[in-house]
């Protein structure tokens, strides 16, 4: 999300003064020994560079690993690039496997020319990633040709398998820029609950408009074969979108689904988290959902993760900063994760994840390209 020049050791000195730099409000602290997750967190660990050997940078999308499956290690993380090495928006190509112990590889990097099937306007790695029962991966494409918003296209996602090679394509039916994602799955059945970020946003030049939109995409697993997709269902819409100069396109982001079926929005460019009710059964859509929580220590939230206590977990593209609020609105706790830049931790967050101890948050840090820890 940031355009970062900075110099590899400028940048790594950045990292290691946020991680220091780790702060909480008097209110967290005393709701600490009342339940709050990130009470328990208070360390920032660097964990390794998401930069592949192709130069690609901007991590975005962060999944754990749940289970070996192929190239994949229960444990690990999977990490998806939005830039090239020329740091042009919508057209990185590569996924990074990362151990907790630092170790990175290359999972997969993606030939815009080679992709069966459908991906309007070629490959741009997003936020949109998950990883299916039997190691099967998707990731969201939202492509540009040269890195500004003018030239984005629709895209798809992308399916892939355990050992990296797309097998599929997921284009049209309301697929248009998708932006985060989180899965569901409950025997051979996925549902994908995906944010898109671009119904007329190119078209309104920087203006609001309001148009994105959150699909319920459900998917039928068939053994060594690639998912089917049986049916979309646009659960949420009408959430605000627009053009960035410096984040290609700002609207509905990170989504988080709760044991009650509640699936949490991070309406970024209101600047609030949203509810849509219902979202593994409804039929029909719920505009935006009620408000959940909006403005107090919110600040751009995108990536977004369901905490083990049921809370959310959001991060800031406006401060560096993780909030923690509880599904009755209460923002009970936040940790400062990046403090570089101007204003301090501006654009370096993206996506988070719960590791599989659930004692532990992965995420990325777009101002210095690694992955990190707060445990």
């Amino acid at each position: 999300m940031r355009t970062n020049f900075l110099s590899p050791l400028v940048r790594r000195l950045s990292a290691l003064t946020a991680a220091v730099a780790i702060s909480v409000t008097a209110a967290a602290g005393a709701a600490s020994a009342n339940g709050t997750f990130l009470g328990r967190l208070h360390t920032v660990r660097d964990i390794a560079s998401t930069v592949p050997a192709n130069g690609d940078v901007n991590p975005y999308g962060t999944a754990v690993v749940s289970q070996d499956a192929g190239k994949l290690r229960k444990g690990n993380v999977l990490v998806s690039n939005f830039n090239n090495s020329q740091n042009q928006q919508g057209t990185g190509t590569s996924l990074v496997q990362i151990s907790p112990r630092g170790h990175a590889r290359l999972f997969a990097r993606i030939d815009p020319a080679n992709v069966p099937g459908l991906c309007l306007g070629g490959v741009g790695l997003t936020t949109a990633l998950s990883i299916l029962p039997g190691g099967w991966v998707v990731v969201g494409s939202l492509p540009t040709t040269d890195g500004t918003s003018a030239t984005a296209q629709a895209g798809c996602l992308l399916v892939l398998d355990s050992h990296g090679r797309v097998r599929e394509t997921f284009a049209g039916h309301g697929i248009n820029g998708p932006w985060d994602m989180t899965a569901a799955s409950h025997g051979d059945w996925t549902d994908l609950f995906v944010t898109n970020v671009l119904n007329g946003t190119v078209a309104g030049g920087g203006n609001e408009v309001d148009g994105g939109t959150v699909l319920r995409i459900t998917l039928k697993r068939h053994g060594d074969q690639p998912p089917e997709r049986v049916r979309t269902t646009t659960i949420g819409s009408d959430f605000a979108e627009r053009t960035d100069p410096a984040a290609l396109v700002v609207g509905p982001t990170g989504v988080g689904l709760a044991q009650d079926g509640a699936l949490f929005v991070a309406d970024t460019v209101k600047n609030r988290i949203t509810v849509i009710p219902d979202a593994l059964t409804r039929k029909s859509s719920a505009g935006t959902g009620p408000v959940v929580s909006s403005g107090g220590r919110l600040n751009g939230p995108l990536g977004l993760a369901v905490a083990p206590n049921g809370h959310i977990l959001t991060v800031n593209g406006g401060d560096g900063n993780i909030v923690e609020t509880t599904p009755s609105g209460r923002q009970v706790a936040f940790r400062q994760l990046d403090n570089s830049g101007s204003p301090p931790g501006a654009g370096a967050l993206f996506g988070l994840a719960v590791d599989l101890d659930r004692d532990a948050v992965y995420f990325v840090d777009n101002a210095t390209n690694f992955l990190n820890v707060l445990e």
